[in-house]
């Protein structure tokens, strides 16, 4: 049958920047169960940051995140200013509604969060 044939993107983990320590060969956390969630894909280098301009930051994310469907998950890791940018262009991208992997302390695992954020809340 046809739907057979047609091949399903496999749901990808967009990891925000690099853990810190990857350079050196140590990061500091182990990201490693995100993938039962889907292929990790990192976006920028762990040093990247926002200083003056949040410009080039935004256009490199913007073309990174372009094929980002609600399928996929956020791992919100490193500068708290590119994951708020992340997760606007993500929005921007999916009408609102995406997901993200929460990190869970006690049980240490990542819980999927979905966001469906224009949707109307029934007033009581």
């Amino acid at each position: 049958s046809m739907k057979e044939i047609v091949q399903t993107k496999e749901n990808i983990v967009y990891v925000i920047q690099e853990i810190a320590g990857t350079r050196v060969g140590r990061p500091k956390i182990n990201i490693i169960g995100a993938t039962r969630y889907g292929k990790l894909k990192f976006l920028l280098k762990e040093d990247s940051q926002i200083i003056f301009s949040p410009g080039p930051i935004y256009h490199k994310l913007r073309r990174l995140l372009k094929d980002f469907t609600t399928n996929d998950y956020l791992l919100l890791t490193g500068d708290p200013a590119i994951i708020l940018l992340a997760g606007i262009i993500v929005s921007d991208l999916t009408n609102g509604k995406f997901k993200l992997l929460k990190w869970d302390k006690q049980e240490s695992k990542y819980y999927p969060i979905e966001f469906d954020i224009y949707q109307k809340e029934e007033l009581p």
